[in-house]
């Protein structure tokens, strides 16, 4: 280094525009944290201090949920699997109680790419190699072990996540024998079919009309965000409604809730009942 350009840096470091301290040096873990957490159990909402915080006072479960971005119809937002784990991951994490939420997985195999196959046919999904997908979930759960979760749950809002989430749950289990952390690969929760026959126990029969659509996705789509159904665009066409059923602002809503209810007290069982299982709660 020149001597004009030692003379610079020192001037930076001296003005505080440089640390001075090494950006590698060990950070101070145990730092008190200087203001109240927020209230979310998503991780990529809190600050590293709330996580760290969390995890002492016995938050040890995390959830990693898979979504998708596809096409789903001529009303439907395309990551309407996503929106929809915004309202059942929460739903399940605080009947659960000890669980975080790791952000959602909005990137998953959706067809091939070339030739494009499956929903790769529609403009606006992305879809990604089992392969990619698969370690891409594994390295998620490698992260969130190191941090000291002990139970890692995978859940998918999608049929086509369900075996990538599978593999790399029975892979990391295998290889972390001698560890505390557990890793749950949940089916239960995708279980749409127990939720059209729940439906059709009140009175709720669809007539499929072929628009990768349904009432009970369109309901929880409708108690998280009204505008990932497009009903204002579609009230106002007369197209309010979907499979046979008229559909509701305050009804829709109200079903879907209770749906999101119902997800999430079938997938804490099951949770639950795997933790149990596995010796390890």
């Amino acid at each position: 280094m020149k001597r004009g350009d030692v003379r610079l840096l020192l001037l930076l470091v001296a003005s505080g525009c440089l640390p001075t301290q090494s950006p590698l040096a060990p950070p101070n873990l145990n730092a008190p944290r200087a203001i109240e957490a927020l209230d979310t159990l998503f991780l990529e909402e809190m600050t590293w201090m709330e996580v760290r915080d969390a995890l002492r006072a016995g938050k040890t479960t995390v959830i990693v949920p898979t979504g998708g971005v596809e096409q789903a119809g001529p009303y439907l937002a395309t990551g309407k699997h996503n929106y929809i784990l915004r309202g059942t991951t929460e739903a399940i994490a605080r009947k659960l109680g000890d669980a975080l939420i790791a952000p959602i997985v909005p990137f998953v195999p959706e067809g091939n790419l070339d030739p494009p196959s499956g929903h790769m046919l529609y403009p606006g999904t992305i879809s990604l190699s089992e392969d990619a997908y698969e370690r891409l979930l594994t390295d998620i759960c490698s992260s969130l072990q190191k941090h000291g979760f002990r139970h890692i749950v995978l859940l998918g809002d999608s049929e086509g996540n369900q075996a990538g989430m599978k593999a790399v749950a029975n892979r990391l289990d295998a290889k972390w024998t001698n560890e505390k952390t557990r890793v749950h690969f949940i089916p239960e929760y995708y279980d749409y079919l127990g939720v059209t026959q729940w439906l059709e126990q009140r009175g709720i029969r669809e007539q499929d009309e072929g628009l990768h659509d349904d009432f009970a996705t369109t309901a929880q789509l409708m108690a998280v965000d009204p505008n990932t159904v497009r009903m204002r665009q579609r009230m106002a066409a007369g197209k309010f409604h979907i499979n046979g059923i008229a559909l509701s602002p305050t009804e829709t809503v109200a079903w879907g809730k209770q749906i999101i209810e119902l997800r999430a007290e079938s997938t804490v069982r099951a949770i639950r009942k795997a933790v149990r299982r596995d010796g390890k709660g």
